[in-house]
């Protein structure tokens, strides 16, 4: 019975992540995610139902649009995929509760921040706040008591402050402004994992954005704007889900 459970909240998260990809698409630009058929990005043709099955539409199509044949990008599968995982491992965390689906729209509406983010570099409000409040109480609800609560509050308020402190020196050039209310409802969600994950953060856009650099044309002095909100989500997730203590790491490398 567990394991049709487990398969099922997959399945949500698939066609959650997809129904993301859709808002996403279509924010700022005027149409209405609720209704409107989806059409091709290439051609323009309306994708007729039997196209639009998560993860397997793109596996029978072997990568490739039914109308024109154009390839498709992995994005979508992948994102299917991804939050299909996340929905399974956030229900193996918590079990089944209240605090469940508020953690499971929270993870969805993060899924859309961070393709938003990707595609524009900038986090819309929408998105941000109804995540920061969805995180919020999610995190009430799965914290063990009040003061356990209270406590990832004021660790939530302290990483967003630092954000804020480095979007003030850099004078925007390191991080956006709207990375500090992300990493507050993230901060939220992970709860006593916040501070590892907040420490993960930078050393996977530390690692990424060496990488990047690395890859420029040699003599080239152009930087590289990376968006950091991609970042926060891995390393909040990772931390939240693995339990990873950073400290421990470091101890065990340095023996």
């Amino acid at each position: 019975m567990e394991a049709l459970l487990m398969i099922a909240l997959f399945m949500l998260g698939a066609i959650v992540a997809s129904f993301m990809g859709v808002i996403v698409a279509r924010l700022s630009t005027g149409q209405s995610f609720l209704v409107g058929r989806s059409h091709c990005d290439a051609c323009g043709k309306p994708l007729p139902p039997q196209t639009l099955v998560p993860i397997l539409s793109y596996a029978v199509g072997r990568g490739r649009s039914r109308c024109c044949g154009t390839r498709i990008s992995l994005i979508a599968p992948f994102t299917e995929a991804l939050l299909g995982a996340l929905f399974v491992l956030t229900y193996l965390a918590l079990g089944w509760g209240w605090a469940l689906p508020c953690m499971l729209v929270a993870l969805s509406l993060l899924l859309a921040l961070v393709l938003y983010d990707l595609a524009h570099q900038i986090l819309p409000s929408p998105l941000l706040y109804s995540f920061v409040a969805a995180s919020a109480l999610g995190g009430y609800l799965s914290s063990p008591s009040l003061a356990d609560f209270l406590m990832t509050l004021l660790i939530a308020l302290l990483i967003a402050t630092s954000l804020v402190a480095i979007y003030w020196f850099s004078r925007g050039r390191a991080i956006g402004f709207a990375d500090a209310p992300l990493a507050f409802g993230l901060s939220l969600l992970s709860g006593t994992a916040a501070f590892p994950g907040f420490i993960f953060s930078f050393w996977i856009g530390a690692v990424i954005g060496i990488a990047l650099l690395l890859q420029r044309p040699r003599g080239s002095r152009m930087g590289v704007e990376v968006p950091f909100a991609p970042f926060l989500a891995a390393g909040f997730l990772l931390a939240y889900f693995t339990q990873w203590n950073p400290f421990t790491l470091i101890a065990a490398v340095i023996r």
